[in-house]
């Protein structure tokens, strides 16, 4: 993690977050392991120790991104700083982006606890809109240091995101059907390998739950955080559930030079349910294709409601 820089105007100019015109800007780095993606490979003839250290290095450079989050009292904007040397910034990077929880301008309500997020998939936009996720936070009195700031931990249980690329896992290997002869049953296992090829989630095991550790700036009292996250007394600086870390860099409180905070407007409206819905059903349908999120085959495909 690079070293934090916190730029702050001093306790008594904090007091104006009681005005209406107070504003704040936190930037995120966002890291995710490789570590499970890597398992992937183990076993695959076809590929190669170079080839799985260059797809490896570039997964890597795909999960390192950068955040910024604009907040004030009630609202706030969360959106990656795209970077020019990032590896697939067109059409498939933000396909990408939305299969890995990120993409698009995520806004947050917390006053009226509503969330507003785009998203540009296969090129079809959506605009998400739903209710935030009531995450029942379970507060701690453990402390730690981040930048100048003394942050509180806060543990969390949320349901795993169905279309979120990052939570996928690769089955165990499953011990080979034997026939009543106690032979392997040769048509069980061509059965069981012909579905794996045409069928992306029968390969995989989807967690129902992943727990979420926060850390919490009472300090500085919203009600915001990065992501998704939201709902503990103080800004959230930090957040790990386990395989992805965001942390703050850099903290500005009174900005001089404001931004407007709104909710996105462009696409195709639907719920977060609907979305996910429409998600996994093109996932199998690139499946079936024989390509997964983020395969030429799935690129090419159009939607239709």
């Amino acid at each position: 993690m690079k070293k934090i820089f916190l730029a702050v105007l001093g306790l008594s100019s904090f007091m104006a977050t009681a005005q209406k015109d107070f504003q704040g800007m936190a930037v995120y780095e966002s890291k995710t392991s490789t570590a499970e993606f890597a398992k992937n490979f183990d076993g695959n003839k076809d590929m190669t120790p170079e080839m799985k250290t260059q797809i490896m290095e570039r997964m890597k450079k795909m999960f390192e991104k950068t955040f910024v989050l604009n907040f004030d009292k009630s609202s706030s904007i969360y959106k990656e700083e795209e970077k020019l040397d990032a590896p697939g910034q067109g059409g498939g990077g933000r396909m990408m982006a939305s299969f890995m929880g990120g993409g698009g301008t995520y806004f947050k309500n917390v006053k009226e606890k509503q969330y507003t997020v785009d998203k540009e998939v296969f090129g079809k936009e959506f605009l998400i809109k739903d209710s935030l996720p009531n995450l029942k936070w379970v507060l701690s009195d453990e402390s730690k240091k981040i930048g100048d700031y003394t942050c509180f931990k806060a543990t969390a249980v949320k349901e795993a995101s169905k279309t979120d690329f990052r939570n996928f896992r690769r089955k165990k290997e499953e011990p080979k059907k034997e026939t009543e002869e106690g032979k392997v049953d040769e048509k069980a296992t061509s059965e069981k390998k012909e579905e794996k090829k045409t069928n992306f989630f029968a390969e995989i095991d989807m967690p129902k739950e992943v727990t979420v550790t926060a850390w919490y700036c009472p300090e500085i009292p919203v009600n915001q955080g990065p992501d998704e996250y939201w709902g503990l007394p103080g800004l959230i600086m930090e957040v790990n559930d386990g395989k992805t870390v965001i942390m703050c860099s850099k903290l500005v409180l009174n900005v001089k030079e404001k931004i407007e905070i709104k909710a996105p407007t462009g696409g195709d409206k639907v719920t977060q349910k609907e979305y996910d819905d429409i998600m996994i059903k093109k996932m199998k349908e690139m499946s079936e294709m024989g390509g997964g999120p983020g395969s030429r085959g799935g690129m090419q495909m159009r939607f239709s409601r």
